[in-house]
């Protein structure tokens, strides 16, 4: 069963400086418990799903709610999700660290 998105949209849109992402609702962020990765417009939402594999000190719990609250404001914002689950993000070669050696 899907969890129950937190995100709500947010009027103000663009690049947040450091005093306007504080200033922001946690129902604005993908991870809300964390205040990580604002969904604010569309481009956040795409970075959001490209560094998502990226976050770290969150659960799986956490990042079934940040895949919902991501798909959620992705609808809002006309941005095209292709992926079906958190797990699917990150397995393309655009999100992986290729500076990691084995």
């Amino acid at each position: 069963m899907a969890p129950k998105t937190t995100w709500k949209p947010h009027t103000r849109h663009g690049e947040l400086d450091t005093a306007d992402r504080d200033a922001l609702p946690e129902s604005v962020y993908a991870f809300p418990k964390q205040r990580k990765e604002p969904l604010t417009d569309a481009s956040h939402v795409r970075n959001a799903l490209a560094r998502f594999d990226q976050v770290e000190d969150v659960s799986d719990a956490d990042r079934q709610l940040a895949f919902a609250n991501i798909k959620k404001a992705a609808a809002h914002y006309d941005v095209e999700v292709e992926e079906k689950s958190w797990r699917d993000l990150g397995k393309r070669p655009h999100t992986r660290n290729t500076s990691r050696t084995s």
